[in-house]
């Protein structure tokens, strides 16, 4: 009886440790949150573009409520949010426009780019207007540019942030794969086409890992968030041409930066 009663002691003394380790451990991960000093840069696919509810102050840069960064913000609730994403930005628009609230005391940044950088608005225009050759040609160029020059371009915006920012987790996100192939769409562009472009998407998905990664920044890869919502699905979580508002055309709605780029992001944040 005495064994068991010091028995059935230990065993409480045990399980209030760790309950209170546990609890504690809950505390800090929730003060981490609350006091994070968040960034968001990037391009239109950060910014929000083609999601709507667009921020009237933030003008042609499109800011949403509805972009993953703003969605993070609302749910985490950090102790500051600075969102300078601008639709359209390349990598030197980055670098000359949006780094300015970075700190030291900046813990935590996240950034799509080099899409533009790539020409990938060209390559969809002269896809959907002109021949299959046509689009071919156009991507196997943006392919190119993608190998031969963005190294370098990103290695000057990240080599800028970390210069502004020297503590900061910073999550470089990719881009989605536009199409499903062999889908629902009756019309459009040739399988080749989509195939290739969504080939494109992977180049540009590479290199951006690999420089990311020399730069000691994390990757976050939104292909498979996307996969069973491309274009051509049943359920796009990305705008195919829109001829009323061309510019959202080929960006992730507000269920695509909700279901995919969020939970991606969050994930790695």
């Amino acid at each position: 009886m005495k064994l068991s009663r010091i028995a059935a002691y230990a065993w409480a003394l045990v399980l209030t440790t760790a309950l209170s380790l546990t609890g504690a451990g809950v505390a800090s991960a929730a003060t981490q949150a609350a006091g994070s000093h968040y960034v968001a840069l990037g391009d239109s696919y950060s910014s929000g573009l083609g999601s709507g509810s667009y921020d009237s102050s933030s003008g042609d840069c499109k800011r949403s409520t509805k972009a993953y960064p703003a969605l993070w913000a609302a749910a985490h609730s950090p102790a500051s949010f600075n969102f300078t994403a601008c639709s359209g930005a390349r990598t030197g628009d980055v670098t000359s426009s949006q780094l300015g609230p970075l700190n030291s005391t900046t813990d935590l940044v996240s950034i799509t780019i080099g899409g533009n950088d790539a020409g990938f608005s060209d390559v969809m225009t002269n896809c959907v207007l002109y021949s299959e050759s046509t689009c071919l040609s156009k991507v196997a160029a943006a392919r190119a540019y993608v190998d031969a020059n963005l190294p370098g371009l990103l290695d000057s915006v990240y080599s800028a942030i970390r210069s502004k920012a020297p503590n900061a987790h910073v999550i470089v996100i990719g881009y989605p794969h536009f199409y499903k192939i062999g889908g629902s769409c009756i019309a459009g562009l040739s399988d080749k086409s989509r195939s290739a472009i969504n080939g494109a998407s992977d180049e540009l998905n590479s290199v951006t890992a690999k420089r990311a990664a020399d730069h000691g920044f994390s990757f976050a890869d939104v292909v498979a968030g996307f996969t069973g919502h491309e274009i051509c699905s049943s359920s796009p979580w990305l705008n195919s041409v829109l001829w009323t508002n061309i510019g959202e055309s080929y960006h992730p709605t507000a269920a695509g930066q909700s279901g995919a780029y969020l939970p991606t992001f969050t994930r790695a944040a």
